[in-house]
């Protein structure tokens, strides 16, 4: 097959969640949004409705990842995402491997619909809201969700991993 042919991962998305049959719409701001306050901006909500979709994998087996699900405007806690889903020395996934385990690249990562099932922590502050944002793809748009949409289709178990000075640095990623 052509790799021309091949449909784009947020063609992908699309049809996730239209199997999946999750009332989430994709959208395209048509500004950059490279970090958690623009992409806020573009889409005209606070910084806690956009969340961010962080992959993590074990410091001795890489084979052990995992996802984090999370407000765009707080730090996650590595070792409270590890006691969340039982597991032992996590360390940032690479590009490569973000790519290879959820189909997106960083900085389009969306909350659901990954290549790879993975088990998942959503922070519980994520789930006060009734419409969340999240990567949608690719860089250009961000997927319009339900935090309870989030935790049904991954299965995600619901946790407080927000690391204890809170506050997010300029360049956390989505």
């Amino acid at each position: 097959m052509n790799t021309t042919d091949a449909p784009s991962r947020r063609e992908f998305l699309e049809q996730y969640l239209r199997d999946s049959q999750v009332a989430a719409t994709l959208i395209n701001p048509g500004a950059d949004m490279p970090t958690v306050p623009l992409a806020a901006a573009a889409l005209d909500v606070m910084p806690a409705q956009i969340v961010k979709t962080i992959v993590f994998e074990g410091k001795k087996d890489a084979s052990r990842a995992c996802l984090a699900i999370a407000p765009g405007d707080i730090r996650i806690a590595t070792a409270k995402v590890a006691a969340a889903l039982q597991l032992t020395q996590l360390k940032l996934a690479s590009a490569q491997t973000v790519l290879r385990l959820t189909g997106y690249a960083v900085g389009g990562v969306p909350p659901v619909g990954h290549a790879t099932p993975l088990p998942v922590v959503i922070d519980s502050r994520v789930l006060q809201y009734d419409v969340v944002f999240g990567g949608g793809g690719d860089d250009q748009h961000m997927l319009r969700i339900s935090p309870r949409d989030i935790q049904r289709l991954t299965g995600a178990v619901v946790g407080d991993i927000a690391a204890e000075d809170a506050a997010a640095s300029p360049v956390d990623a989505r």
